[in-house]
């Protein structure tokens, strides 16, 4: 049966405007929406991503809370190498952890102590980052005594200090050299809470006194090191005015006249006078020149700095800038100055040249445009005529002492020393300054001076007096060992 025209359009004509309506599209922009919105890859990217920004904020949040919340509570306090406190803070910590140690091993179980403070012995403040330190000690009879002593060494470690517990970190940055010495450089942070920083005053105070209760009653011996001062060996046990003796009125004389010094510092200043003064002290080999130096020091409470110019590397510039920074209460010790230049030659316009540092550097170190002031230097020579007009003239050299051969006087004064305990009524004494004036070596009542190649030393003195320590017969006897051959 076949279809009739009619039928077919009524047939086809009506699916038309279905099949457009169906085919139709929507605007360009919200189809690549569509697009990426149905891609799941982007959309799982596009939720990581958010994650990551919001776990990142939140992590920079809390880093920057806790700076603040450590800010507010904590308070760190920074000390470097360089700060004197640094070694005061080492040694304190050491004795401090001693003491706790030793109050954790003698504690009574019977005491009575509150539940705040149980609870704060048995939180561990034990080191676990230790370093070693030698000190050698030289005995009166030779002998080195050496010793060894655990201090805190890099690292962290927890202090209980008047119970505030303080956080210690020691750093060593061992890329990082100090230019004068060649140690690494360090660091030591303190960290408490912000409501017990007063502890730091007490245990700074703390530090200073027992690093100079170290030290008290005795002198430190300073020597340069590139460019700075170092401690020369342990401090010496200081030496007494009397332990040294000089002939009569001579030791009374230099003491006086420092001691004025030290009190003349604004009369200086009125005056705008360099506030420093030279002493130059000259004799025979074995007078005391040294020695009377060292006593000098332990009487007044200072320390010594010595210098050798013929050290290998000592420049002009080094000694100049030695001389400007050395340390509180010290005083300045040349000696044997003539020997540093007693082979010198005219080398340049400069003067003359010895083994390092330059005649011309040595004056301008004493008193140039450069050279410090608060300072008391001392030379010291076996050869004063060697020694050039230029360095002993006043603004260099203030007085001039000369220590000479012993006399009948300090002769007298060293037999006291050693037999006045067993030679009460002087009988010994008399007998031994007879022996002497015999033979020329000092001087006898109501004469001229002896002839000084007969004369000796009071180092010769206080050897023949060492040699007989128990008996003065002996000392008698070797008197004429003391007149020279």
């Amino acid at each position: 049966m076949s279809a009739t025209p009619s039928d077919i359009q009524h047939v086809v004509q009506p699916s038309f405007p279905d099949k457009e309506a169906t085919i139709s599209t929507p605007s360009a922009p919200d189809g690549f929406l569509a697009q990426f919105a149905g891609n799941p890859f982007f959309t799982g990217g596009l939720g990581l991503a958010g994650f990551a920004a919001i776990l990142a904020g939140a992590q920079r949040g809390l880093r920057q809370g806790a700076s603040l919340l450590k800010r507010r509570l904590l308070v760190d306090v920074d000390i470097n190498v360089k700060d004197d406190t640094y070694q005061w803070f080492l040694y304190w910590m050491t004795i401090h952890h001693r003491r706790q140690l030793s109050t954790a091993v003698q504690s009574n179980p019977s005491e009575k102590i509150g539940i705040i403070e149980s609870v704060l012995r048995r939180v561990p403040t034990r080191m676990h980052h230790l370093s070693i330190a030698t000190s050698k000690t030289h005995l009166p009879n030779g002998a080195v005594q050496t010793q060894f002593a655990l201090i805190p060494g890099p690292g962290r470690h927890i202090l209980r200090y008047k119970n505030a517990f303080i956080l210690a970190n020691r750093v060593r940055e061992t890329k990082s050299m100090g230019l004068n010495n060649g140690n690494p450089w360090e660091t030591i942070t303190l960290t408490t809470l912000y409501s017990q920083r007063h502890v730091f005053e007490a245990l700074f105070l703390e530090a200073h006194e027992l690093a100079q209760k170290r030290v008290e009653g005795k002198t430190v011996v300073f020597t340069p090191r590139t460019a700075s001062w170092e401690k020369f060996g342990e401090p010496r046990r200081k030496r007494t005015l009397e332990s040294v003796i000089l002939d009569e009125g001579v030791k009374e004389h230099i003491v006086a006249d420092v001691k004025d010094f030290l009190r003349s510092e604004q009369w200086y200043h009125d005056r705008c006078i360099p506030y420093r003064r030279g002493y130059l002290l000259h004799g025979v080999p074995g007078s005391g020149k040294s020695s009377f130096i060292q006593a000098l020091a332990g009487h007044l409470d200072y320390n010594i700095a010595m210098v050798n110019l013929s050290e290998r590397g000592l420049t002009d510039d080094r000694l100049n800038y030695l001389i400007t920074i050395l340390p509180q209460r010290t005083f300045v010790v040349l000696e044997d100055v003539d020997a540093a230049f007693s082979g010198r030659t005219m080398s340049d316009e400069s003067g003359y040249r010895g083994a390092n540092v330059t005649f011309a550097g040595l004056l301008n170190a004493i008193d140039g445009i450069t050279s410090g002031e608060e300072r008391i230097l001392f030379l010291t020579t076996n050869h004063v005529a060697r020694l050039d007009a230029a360095l002993v003239r006043p603004g260099r050299v203030d007085m001039t002492i000369r220590l000479g051969e012993a006399t009948r006087y300090q002769a007298a004064q060293l037999w006291k020393r050693f037999y006045g305990d067993i030679d009460e009524d002087s009988v010994n004494q008399t007998r031994f300054l007879q022996v002497l004036e015999k033979l020329g070596v000092v001087q006898a009542e109501g004469q001229g001076p002896p002839d000084p190649v007969n004369m000796t030393s009071t180092a010769a003195l206080q050897g023949l007096f060492l040699k007989n320590k128990h008996s003065m017969e002996g000392a008698i006897a070797g008197a004429s060992e003391l007149r020279r051959p």
